[in-house]
């Protein structure tokens, strides 16, 4: 599977905090929100805009996504799926492999001790 165009709709939810990750995203047009549950309530934890990726880290280190993500206009973005990315990742030489593996880490490991 290769990489494909999508358009999504205003208020269209892309990615759920929780869910499994499959595929990545680059934002061609548009703007996008990030937020997180605390209490029950949405809290914004940033933008993203036409040139930014979205879904990266849960993609990278093959966790549940940690944020839900919603288009705040129309949106065109380019799925990844995994198996495109494998194909080009799985031919790099292992030290690249094992930085971007320890870059997801201490990622997450900071993420947990930010208080949103």
């Amino acid at each position: 599977m290769s990489a494909k165009t999508i358009k999504i709709d205003k208020d269209h939810i892309l990615l759920k905090e929780g869910q499994e990750s499959n595929s990545l995203y680059w934002l061609q047009t548009g703007t996008m929100v990030a937020t997180r549950k605390k209490n029950g309530e949405d809290v914004v934890l940033g933008h993203i805009y036409s040139g930014e990726l979205v879904g990266e880290l849960s993609f990278l280190d093959e966790s549940p996504r940690s944020a839900t993500v919603k288009a705040l206009s129309e949106c065109e973005i380019i799925e990844i799926p995994h198996d495109a990315y494998h194909k080009i990742f799985d031919g790099q030489p292992r030290w690249f492999q094992i930085l971007v593996k320890t870059l997801c880490e201490r990622l997450r490991k900071a993420n947990a001790r930010i208080k949103i």
